[in-house]
C-alpha cells in the first residue's frame, strides 16, 4: 500500500499517508516525512511570490535608468584596466547584458520579498509546531519521554584560481570574451566550488562523528545531537562560505587604480563589476544549490546505492559458486534473503541535513536570488517520492523508534531563520545597488530621478598616476588618454584631497547601516508578532483535549463512586458481622444503600456514554 500510495511519482499531487508511514516505520521516520511535507507545502506561496518578483524585473528592465545608462554607448564611459600592463581600457557599455540581467534580481520588489521571507520563516516554524502537536496527540506521544538508551572551509585555492584566470582571460583580444570575463570566471569557479563542497561534505561527516566519539556522551540521544550539531556547522560553512565570499568580501579590499591590493605581489584582488556583485551571487547560489541537489539526488541517493547492491550481489554469487554442494545455495531465495540484500539503514541525519542546508539557501540569500524557493519546491516534490521509494524498496526496514518531535533540527531551523534576517539585511544594503540608488535619488539628483546615477557612482582617475609598469602596454585607445573611470566614491584627481573617500561615500555608508538596523528590527518585530498571533496548539485540538480531560475526570469519579459503594457500608465489611446483615432492619438498610449506589452508577455511566458519543461525533 505504501508503495502504491506513497512511493510513486504518480502520487505527487496527493498528501502523504502519514498514519500508514508511522505504523510501518515508526514515529521518528513519520515525523521526518511530516516535516518535509509541511516545508514543501509552505514553499508554494514563497515560490509564487519569487516568480512574481522575477517577472516584475523582466517587465520593468527596459524602464530602468541605470541599466539604460550603462548600455548607452553615446555616454562613452572609458573604464580603467581590469589588470596591470596586459589589460586595456574598456567601454562600460560592453557589460550591458550583465547590467540588465542584474536588475532582474536587484529591484525594488526584492526588498519587499526579503521581508516577506522573514515572515514566511516564522510562519513555517509556527505551522510546524502546530502540526507536530496534532501528530503527538493523534499518535499518542504527548506523555512519552525521550528514550535514553573549525574554522571556515572555503578553499583559498579557488580564490586564487579566480584571480589568475580573470587576469589571463582579460588578455584575450576578443572584445566579446573580455565583456563576459567576469561571468565566465564566476561560473567555472563555482563548478569547482561545487565539487569541493560535495567531497568535503563526506569528510566533515566522518570528522564530526570522530570528534563526538572522543567526548564519550552518556546516552545515545546525546551522542546523536552532538554529531548533528557538529556536522551541520561544518557542512553549512562548507556550503555557504563561497556565497558569503562573493556577497560580502569580493571587491571590498581590492583598492583603487594606482593603489591596488595584490596577492603574492603579482595578482590583483578581485573587483566587482560596475553593476555590482549581486549577479555573481545569483550565479554562485544557483549553481551550488541546484548542482548539489541534482548530484545528491541522482548520484548519492540513486546511483551509488544501486552500484553497492550490484557489487554485493556479485560478491555473494561469486562466494556461493565456490560451494556448489551447499543445499541452501540451490534453494529459491526467500523473502528474508531478498530483504537482507537491501542497503542497511543509516539513519535520518543525511536526509535532514540535505533539507536543512537547502532551507539555508532558501532563506539566507533570498534577497539576491528570489527564484530559490521555486527550485527548492521542484526539488522537494521529487525528493519526497524519491525518499519514499528508497525507504520502501531500497533499504532494509529500520527498527521503529518512538519520538515526539524532530529534536535538535528544530533549533537549527530556528537559528537559520534568525540569522537569515541579518544576512538579507546586509545583502540588500552592501551587495545590491538598492541603497546607493535611493541615496542618489533623494539626496543628490537634481531632478529627483535616477538620471545621471551611473556617472555619479564612477570616480575619476588620472592615467599619469599609474604606478610604474602597471599602465596598459598596448592600447586601442588614444595614448593621450588622461582620465579613466572606476566604480567607487572618491574625490577626483584635481581635488585637494585626491582619491580620498568622498562625502557621498559616507552618506551611502550611513544609509546602509541605518537600513540594516531598520530591516533587522522590522523583520524581528514582525516575526515575533507572527509567533504571538499563531498559537502553538490549534483551537480544535484544545477543545478536543478539554473534552478528553472531562471524560477522564468523569471516569475517575465513577470509579471512585463504585469503590465507595462497595466499602462504605460497615455491615458488610467482615464475616463476623454477617449475622447483622440477616436481621430484617439491617438487611433492609443494606438493600436501600445498594440500590442507591446502583442508581448513581447508572446515572454516571449514562453521562459518560453520552459524552463519549458526542466526542466521537465531533471527531
Amino acid at each position: 500500500m505504501l508503495h502504491e500510495e506513497w512511493a510513486n511519482y504518480g502520487a505527487c499531487y496527493k498528501y502523504q499517508p502519514m498514519d500508514l508511514i508511522r505504523k510501518y516505520f515508526g514515529e521518528k521516520i513519520g515525523l521526518y516525512f511530516a516535516w518535509l511535507g509541511v516545508y514543501t507545502q509552505l514553499l508554494i506561496p514563497a515560490s509564487a511570490l519569487g516568480v512574481a518578483v522575477f517577472l516584475y524585473g523582466c517587465l520593468t528592465v527596459d524602464t530602468n535608468v541605470p541599466s539604460q545608462e550603462m548600455c548607452d554607448e553615446r555616454l562613452n564611459f572609458t573604464m580603467c584596466p581590469l589588470c596591470d600592463r596586459v589589460c586595456d581600457y574598456w567601454q562600460l557599455s560592453s557589460i550591458c547584458s550583465t547590467a540588465r540581467t542584474s536588475y532582474l534580481f536587484d529591484n525594488h520588489a526584492t526588498v519587499g520579498f526579503a521581508i516577506f521571507m522573514s515572515l514566511w520563516a516564522a510562519v513555517f516554524l509556527e505551522h510546524w509546531k502546530r502540526r507536530q502537536r496534532c501528530l503527538q496527540h493523534s499518535w499518542d506521544l504527548t506523555g512519552m519521554e525521550d528514550d535514553e538508551v573549525r574554522k571556515s572551509t572555503f578553499p583559498h585555492n579557488v580564490i586564487l584560481y579566480r584571480i589568475i584566470v580573470f587576469a589571463v582571460m582579460s588578455m584575450n583580444p576578443d572584445h566579446e570574451a573580455k565583456a563576459n570575463v567576469r561571468v565566465t570566471v564566476t561560473t567555472t569557479a563555482v563548478i569547482i566550488n561545487l565539487l569541493v563542497v560535495l567531497v568535503l561534505d563526506e569528510i566533515y561527516g566522518a570528522i564530526a562523528a570522530w570528534i563526538t566519539e572522543l567526548e564519550i556522551p552518556k546516552t545515545e540521544s546525546t551522542f546523536e545531537e552532538h554529531v548533528i550539531l557538529k556536522a551541520f556547522l561544518l557542512k553549512s560553512m562548507n556550503a555557504f562560505a563561497p556565497v558569503f565570499y562573493v556577497a560580502f568580501f569580493k571587491g571590498r579590499f581590492a583598492g583603487r587604480p594606482g593603489d591596488y591590493v595584490y596577492v603574492f605581489k603579482d595578482f590583483r584582488m578581485e573587483e566587482c563589476s560596475p553593476g555590482g556583485c549581486l549577479i555573481e551571487v545569483c550565479i554562485q547560489l544557483g549553481i551550488i544549490m541546484l548542482g548539489k541537489q541534482l548530484i545528491q539526488n541522482n548520484v548519492f541517493e540513486i546511483a551509488i546505492p544501486k552500484l553497492k547492491k550490484m557489487y554485493r550481489t556479485y560478491k555473494e554469487e561469486k562466494d556461493g559458486s565456490a560451494d556448489e554442494e551447499d543445499k541452501d545455495s540451490k534453494r529459491e531465495p526467500q523473502r528474508w534473503d531478498l530483504d537482507y540484500d537491501l542497503e542497511p539503514y543509516e539513519g535520518l541525519s543525511p536526509e535532514y541535513m540535505e533539507m536543512v542546508i537547502q532551507y539555508g539557501f532558501v532563506t539566507l540569500f533570498v534577497a539576491s536570488f528570489p527564484l530559490a524557493p521555486v527550485f527548492a519546491l521542484l526539488n522537494n516534490v521529487i525528493e519526497i517520492r524519491l525518499d519514499a521509494a528508497k525507504f520502501v524498496t531500497e533499504i532494509r526496514r529500520p527498527d521503529a523508534v518512538s519520538a515526539k518531535e524532530i529534536g535538535i533540527w528544530y533549533n537549527i531551523l530556528s537559528g537559520i531563520s534568525k540569522f537569515a534576517v541579518i544576512t538579507n539585511a546586509f545583502v540588500i544594503s552592501f551587495t545590491s545597488e538598492f541603497i546607493p540608488r535611493m541615496v542618489y535619488q533623494y539626496l543628490y539628483s537634481e531632478t529627483g530621478t535616477m538620471h545621471g546615477y551611473t556617472n555619479h557612482t564612477l570616480a575619476y582617475f588620472n592615467t599619469r598616476n599609474f604606478k610604474p609598469g602597471t599602465a596598459p602596454h598596448d592600447t586601442d585607445f588614444d595614448r593621450q588618454l588622461r582620465i579613466c573611470r572606476y566604480k567607487d566614491y572618491r574625490d577626483p584627481p584635481w581635488s585637494p584631497e585626491a582619491y580620498q573617500l568622498s562625502k557621498q561615500y559616507w552618506s551611502v555608508l550611513a544609509a546602509r547601516l541605518a537600513f540594516v538596523i531598520f530591516f533587522q528590527n522590522l523583520a524581528m518585530f514582525l516575526s515575533m508578532l507572527v509567533a504571538w498571533l499563531i498559537p502553538d496548539v490549534p483551537r480544535s485540538l484544545k477543545e478536543q483535549l478539554k473534552r478528553e480531560k472531562a471524560l477522564m475526570m468523569d471516569l475517575l469519579l465513577t470509579e471512585e463512586a463504585d469503590k465507595q459503594c462497595t466499602q462504605s457500608h460497615p455491615l458488610t465489611t467482615t464475616n463476623n458481622d454477617m449475622k447483622w446483615n440477616n436481621t430484617p432492619p439491617f438487611q433492609h438498610l443494606a438493600s436501600d444503600h445498594h440500590s442507591q449506589c446502583q442508581a448513581t452508577h447508572a446515572i454516571n455511566n449514562s453521562s459518560l456514554t453520552s459524552q463519549w458519543r458526542l466526542n466521537k461525533h465531533l471527531q
